[in-house]
């Protein structure tokens, strides 16, 4: 099995990526989407969220207000850190045991938005990062809904691209259009799939 980090700063297109790679057959591991299912009404982590970020982080229903955790969370580093100590925990569990049910021979990416943040780079055989101008990044947030002060704050939050370069494995840019994007990851597969087959080019990544 071959373990590959996916990474890129919020807007970037990370996720038009991954399923790109799971159409070639990776076996894509998404942590914002283990996030989402770990806080579902009910769990420990939704309990303990409620607890340091109050109850108004909740819909009426019982569920996650995200836009209203995000408000409270994404203001500081410290409170972001705080954020993270209680979600990480249980999203790793969950990707874990994702990771035992993939075929022993897969590539599996794991899709990690804070993966530079986290030094979580070490744990992977190579890491993706995706990236694209800070202004288009904007963009794509604002016709997503975001509102652009809150976009930009977000984006301050996160790694820069100094560090997420000092972790790159493959480097895709993603300020172009679809078929330019598709023909950098069609070069990023054949080189997974070298990585995964020939023990001597994993040895050469490490």
């Amino acid at each position: 099995m071959l373990m590959i980090g996916l990474t890129g700063g919020i807007g970037s297109g990370k996720t038009t990526v991954a399923a790109s790679l799971a159409r070639r057959g990776a076996v894509v591991i998404d942590a914002d989407a283990i996030a989402r299912e770990v806080v579902e009404p009910g769990s420990p982590a939704l309990t303990k969220l409620v607890e340091r970020f109050g109850a108004d982080i909740l819909h009426p229903d019982g569920s996650l207000d995200r836009p209203a955790l995000a408000a409270k969370a994404f203001v500081s580093d410290d409170t972001r850190k705080e954020l993270e100590a209680i979600t990480h925990p249980a999203i790793g569990a969950e990707f874990l045991r994702r990771v035992s049910e993939a075929p022993k021979d897969a590539i599996v990416v794991h899709d990690v938005p804070l993966l530079v943040e986290a030094n979580r780079a070490a744990d992977y055989a190579g890491v993706i990062v995706v990236d694209a101008p800070v202004d288009l990044r904007l963009a794509r947030l604002v016709a997503r809904g975001v509102a652009r002060e809150d976009a930009e704050r977000r984006i301050a939050l996160q790694a820069s691209d100094e560090d997420r370069r000092k972790v790159a494995t493959w480097w895709v840019d993603n300020a172009g259009d679809l078929e330019a994007l598709e023909k950098q990851i069609d070069v990023i597969w054949t080189d997974l799939q070298k990585l995964r087959d020939d023990p001597a080019e994993r040895r050469r990544a490490e």
